[in-house]
């Protein structure tokens, strides 16, 4: 159960990450990436165990650090998104880590 509800939690991240992505009409690769990388990330964000980490600061930590290939890759045509994946990467990875702890 607790395997679902962590990609329940992902897949509620993702849809908030694409939905500014399908408004802007970024490909469509771009924004299936995004929703499979929340996927993941709810899963890993929710049973991962980082010493000294827990709740919102353990979801933070994961969440930025598993976004920086994309954010290397996304840095050489785009500069400008960098920081909004970094700062979409830190708040919906610190909601996904403070729920995953209530689980």
């Amino acid at each position: 159960m607790k395997i679902l509800l962590s990609f329940g939690l992902g897949a509620i991240a993702g849809i908030i990450d694409v939905i500014p992505m399908i408004i802007q009409k970024i490909d469509k690769y771009s924004t299936i990436s995004a929703f499979v990388q929340w996927l993941i990330l709810g899963f890993f964000i929710t049973h991962i165990k980082i010493p000294g980490l827990d709740g919102w600061s353990k979801g933070l930590v994961t969440a930025v650090l598993m976004s920086l290939p994309i954010i290397i890759l996304v840095a050489k045509t785009d500069p400008k998104s960098v920081i909004i994946i970094l700062l979409t990467s830190a708040i919906l990875g610190s909601i996904v880590g403070f729920f995953s702890n209530k689980l």
